[in-house]
């Protein structure tokens, strides 16, 4: 259950840039979503900026309340989790993985909020020894459309429904067994990190959504669509606020 959030208190949420060329480049379109997610929560973001040298990158994480971790056209390095690299596997970003190990680190053993989403999911899976299913249309047969396909010619993102677990935080967010989510992204996890446990599924068996359930007290919950982007959406409202409620409970525990 949500926990208002009282005065003046706006945590400071740490958002790293997608990738290392966006970020050089100025390419801010996509990366704005999660800035405005934040900040319509009533959160504060902070842009964590991938070149940042490690003691400065340690300074930033200590300042954090929560950290959203982002998408990303990259994918994680195969190597992290002692596979060969598939065929349509993106290049990896190790500055965006440094970043992103970084400040899960430090966010658990702080105890502070985590929501990652979609590459920020899968990151977070390998960053607790999970695996990745690098292609889902090689792996999952008769899967669904979960890839983006032709956005560059204006194709329209695609949209499934996604089967909740009972019993998870995603399903007291959601208020319900089935949600439809949007879709932008070819691989998925494949085996769970150290204490993630799935907490939702599409049609077409590809895990959507993971929770941590290491410390009761630890909000981490990672999904595989995009909320930032489905700012009509009450559970897509319902992460971001939670989030930051997170960050209040902590505060005063």
């Amino acid at each position: 259950m949500t926990v208002p959030m009282s005065g003046e208190f706006h945590p400071r949420v740490g958002i790293p840039y997608r990738n290392a060329q966006e970020e050089t480049e100025g390419k801010r379109e996509k990366y704005d979503f999660y800035v405005q997610a934040v900040r319509q929560a009533g959160g504060e973001p902070v842009e964590v900026s991938l070149s940042l040298p490690q003691p400065q990158l340690a300074l930033v994480a200590a300042s954090l309340d929560a950290v959203v971790l982002t998408g990303s056209p990259r994918d994680v390095d195969p190597a992290w989790y002692h596979a060969g690299r598939h065929k349509e596997s993106a290049d990896a970003d190790p500055r965006r993985e440094q970043t992103d190990f970084a400040l899960l680190d430090h966010a658990f053993s702080a105890r502070k909020p985590v929501l990652a989403i979609c590459y920020g999911l899968q990151s977070l899976n390998v960053w607790l020894g999970g695996r990745l299913i690098q292609h889902i249309l090689d792996a999952v047969e008769n899967s669904l459309q979960h890839e983006w396909l032709g956005r560059q010619q204006g194709a329209p993102e695609p949209y499934h429904s996604a089967r909740i677990e009972p019993g998870t935080r995603l399903a007291q967010l959601a208020g319900a067994e089935d949600v439809r989510v949007n879709s932008s992204h070819h691989q998925a996890v494949d085996t769970p990190g150290r204490g993630l446990r799935i907490a939702a599924r599409a049609p077409d068996g590809v895990i959507e959504a993971v929770e941590h359930t290491g410390d009761a007290a630890h909000w981490v919950v990672g999904v595989q669509w995009h909320p930032e982007r489905m700012a009509g959406d009450g559970l897509a409202r319902a992460l971001f606020r939670e989030l930051l409620a997170s960050c209040a409970t902590r505060t005063t525990a």
